[in-house]
């Protein structure tokens, strides 16, 4: 009767530093055995309590620099102390194909490469309740000197006007609430009329009469 398409989504997570992305990304991931995190490549070296494979897969610039000559990320940046970040663009697709909906945290430049490349893309931006509370999230973290805290808050603010490049926007009041939301999303997702693939009307309507002549009887 229907045959739907059982790719799975490629969801992108973005939003400004502070509104909570990572801590979204592993509730979803723990709570859904069919979302799966894409593990980045990094050229900089694993820190204290990081883990090869889980955190990241950590390789030299060189190497790094040759993959990219190879095609073998969706998307890489150059990030903090010039060291290379990238999703291996192989890996994401075998996922997917599989029927796994694939999770990317990543950032707005990040998020606009893969969607030139990719047709299917769940883009997801994320939102603290307010600047204000992004400012005293961003303080609570106290990891950062005081400079790096207002940058931060500064490069939210131009964050938030490329909002409209996203197809969603869910506002990290709650973790558990803003987790519903997205779940919602995906399950709206999957009802989409596009992911029918085959519709076969005859058999459709031959089954509408079985059911008619059952509730008669």
């Amino acid at each position: 009767m229907l045959k739907v398409k059982n790719n799975g989504n490629l969801i992108i997570i973005s939003g400004p530093s502070g509104a909570g992305k990572g801590t979204i990304c592993k509730e979803l991931i723990r709570r859904n055995e069919n979302i799966i995190p894409s593990i980045s490549f990094t050229s900089r070296s694993i820190a204290n309590g990081e883990k090869e494979g889980v955190d990241y897969f950590y390789i030299s610039k060189q190497e790094f620099e040759n993959k990219i000559k190879e095609g073998f990320f969706l998307e890489y940046a150059i990030v903090h102390n010039n060291d290379y970040y990238g999703t291996p663009k192989d890996k994401v697709l075998e996922y997917l194909n599989k029927g796994y909906n694939v999770i990317l945290e990543i950032d707005i430049e990040g998020a606009l490469k893969v969607k030139e490349i990719m047709k299917d893309v769940l883009c997801i931006f994320i939102l603290p309740p307010s600047m204000k509370e992004l400012r005293n999230r961003l303080y609570k973290r106290n990891r950062e000197s005081e400079d790096k805290i207002l940058a931060r808050f500064k490069k939210a603010y131009q964050e938030i006007n490329e909002i409209k490049k996203y197809n969603y926007v869910v506002v990290n009041d709650e973790v558990i609430n803003a987790v519903n939301k997205i779940e919602a999303i995906l399950l709206a997702e999957k009802c989409r009329v596009d992911r029918i693939e085959e519709l076969d009307l005859d058999t459709l309507e031959e089954s509408v009469h079985e059911d008619l002549i059952k509730r008669d009887k």
